[in-house]
């Protein structure tokens, strides 16, 4: 092997990982809303968590992804602790889908079609399909497959040119001594670790490891101890993904780097034994691409088998090694390393937006109730909620545009100017209610009071308002089209309601049953209720103009008010049940 050797070693080492990292990116974008569901669906259940974990790293290729985003899930809180534990353990087995797929390489026939099946054989036509979709500019998801196959075939060009460039290193006694040196397996584990952790992939470090066994001089007991080591030196990734967050996310992280080594240690030590016992033949065979595949996929199955029923353990270590501190809880933020994983950011944004929406009607409800029992502690109540919003909706902001920014899909593009749009409206709700509240406290500040007659009329709009408010914020969480269409209709007679009651308050006004001090106040109630009704208004139709790719709200207003038949027919019956007769 001469310095050409080394140089083109050095190339198809390159062209790997870099295929490797844009394939995954454009599944990634690819997979969007399909990954966001999966994201969305981890539950306590460790079935349903380990299988989450499995599916989410085969489309992404990448366990130390996906435990990163794990540590960003639990960090924002929309995962627990002992969620992640089986997440974590699903990706240690999706991971080992990519050793397969390389192990292709390693197929050797005359048949033409055991040939086929060689990447050399169908990444040429791979590569040239996807340049053809990459150049489709009109459509995201067309260069995103593209992506994805020209990703494919540029990893699987470089593990050839590496493999090739390397199969001269069999004649150099140094390599040989090398390999006879990483027999011994607490070197191989300790080579593995440190490899992949200057990588930081656990199937690229497998890749290099197949590439290396085409030279024939990797043997069983060298690659095992290997790919032992490389499920710890994975956990680096997570481990620095964790720096600066939370107590919960720095325990996620130690689940990871916690399983991997106690399954390692338990598997390395029997297999140590199994050695200097036994002594297989097998372990002095050469290595193939596909015997690596085979025995990376066995060895992270057999430390989920192992782990698995010490979830609950795992969960009180990784306790008692971080545990509870004094400090005082920091203000809910937004994990800025899942932006690197789109699919992750919306579903911790939406997550985000869904809280502010349910604070922002808690915030309308406490402010009603201020009219009724008013207390100073109920006007607090309202501005501590408000606060909270203001500050989601500056982060949210902040975040989805950065993540706006980055290379994603039309989809989740269009999600992220959804939740922009909508996060205007949650905040303002909350400013209206602010304003209620402050009207009710003004009222017992100057000892005002309302008639009988006004009071009850107050109660017949503000439940329309709360009405409105929750069937457009159901109509968000949901994405339910149906009920989306309702809340127009209610809306319009909210304001009809409103205008009949500034109407009779003149009258009341003119026949000295109200102070004009009061007045003043009372026409305050008015404009902030109907401007609720109005941001509901608008809440609802961002959600059915998503659903038609569309974002003129107004539009699809004014098509809801002259073209449904159902609409009259709403109206007259909310009409009916909000009557201030």
């Amino acid at each position: 092997m001469d310095i050409f050797d080394l140089l083109t070693m050095i190339g198809g080492l390159s062209l790997f990982l870099f295929g490797m990292n844009i394939m995954g990116q454009a599944l990634e974008r690819r997979a969007g809303g399909q990954l966001r569901t999966l994201l969305g669906k981890l539950t306590a259940n460790r079935a349903m968590g380990m299988l989450t974990g499995l599916l989410v790293t085969a489309v992404i290729q990448s366990s130390s992804a996906t435990t990163v985003m794990v540590v960003g899930f639990v960090n924002s809180g929309l995962m627990t602790l002992g969620q992640a534990i089986y997440v974590i353990m699903g990706a240690n087995v999706g991971t080992t889908i990519t050793a397969w797929v390389l192990s292709l390489a390693g197929i050797s026939s005359g048949n033409i079609w055991v040939k086929l099946l060689k990447p050399s054989s169908f990444t040429p036509v791979l590569a040239l399909i996807g340049i053809v979709l990459y150049m489709s500019k009109k459509d995201d998801k067309r260069r995103d497959t593209g992506t994805i196959l020209l990703g494919f075939a540029t990893l699987m060009f470089g593990m050839e040119t590496m493999s090739g460039a390397v199969a001269g290193l069999g004649e150099i006694p140094a390599f040989q001594q090398l390999f006879v040196t990483f027999q011994n397996p607490f070197l191989g584990l300790l080579a593995g670790a440190v490899l992949t952790a200057l990588i930081q992939s656990s199937s690229a470090s497998v890749g290099i490891l197949q590439a290396l066994a085409k030279t024939g001089q990797v043997s069983y007991g060298a690659a095992i101890p290997i790919i032992m080591g490389q499920n710890i030196g994975t956990c680096v990734t997570a481990m620095l993904s964790s720096v600066g967050a939370n107590r919960g996310a720095r325990r996620a992280a130690m689940v990871h780097l916690l399983f991997n080594v106690v399954g390692s240690g338990v598997w390395l030590t029997i297999f140590w034994l199994v050695k200097a016992l036994l002594q297989p033949a097998l372990l002095s065979a050469p290595a193939t691409l596909l015997g690596i595949a085979v025995s990376h996929s066995a060895f992270n199955i057999l430390c989920t088998l192992l782990m698995l029923p010490l979830a609950g353990w795992l969960e009180r270590a990784v306790t008692a090694l971080v545990p509870n501190g004094q400090e005082e809880e920091a203000p809910v933020e937004l994990d800025q390393r899942l932006l690197a994983t789109p699919a992750a950011a919306l579903e911790q944004s939406r997550a985000l937006t869904a809280e502010m929406s349910r604070l922002g009607a808690q915030a309308l409800r406490e402010a009603l109730a201020a009219w009724e029992d008013d207390t100073p502690q109920r006007v607090r109540t309202v501005k501590a909620l408000e606060k909270k919003t203001d500050h989601y909706e500056d982060i949210l902001g902040t975040y989805l545009i950065r993540l706006s920014e980055r290379p994603i899909s039309g989809e989740d593009s269009r999600e992220a100017a959804k939740l922009l749009k909508l996060i205007g409206d949650f905040e303002r709700v909350a400013d209206h209610a602010v304003n209620l509240a402050q009207a009710a406290e003004e009222l017992r500040e100057k000892d005002l009071t309302f008639s009988r007659e006004a009071m009850a009329e107050k109660r017949v709009l503000g439940a329309a308002v709360e009405e409105v408010l929750d069937r457009s914020i159901r109509a968000f969480l949901e994405n339910d089209l149906a009920l989306a269409a309702t809340v127009e209709p209610l809306e319009q007679v909210v304001d009809q309601v409103k205008e009949e009651m500034r109407t009779r308050h003149i009258l009341r006004l003119q026949r000295g049953e109200c102070s004009v001090e009061a007045g003043f106040v009372w026409n305050d109630l008015l404009t902030d209720l109907e401007r609720v009704s109005d941001h509901c208004s608008n809440i609802a139709g961002c959600v059915m103009e998503m659903a038609h790719n569309d974002l003129n709200v107004h539009s699809a207003l004014r098509r809801l008010r002259h073209e449904d038949e159902a609409f009259q027919k709403m109206f007259e019956e909310f009409q009916r049940e909000y009557s201030l007769e």
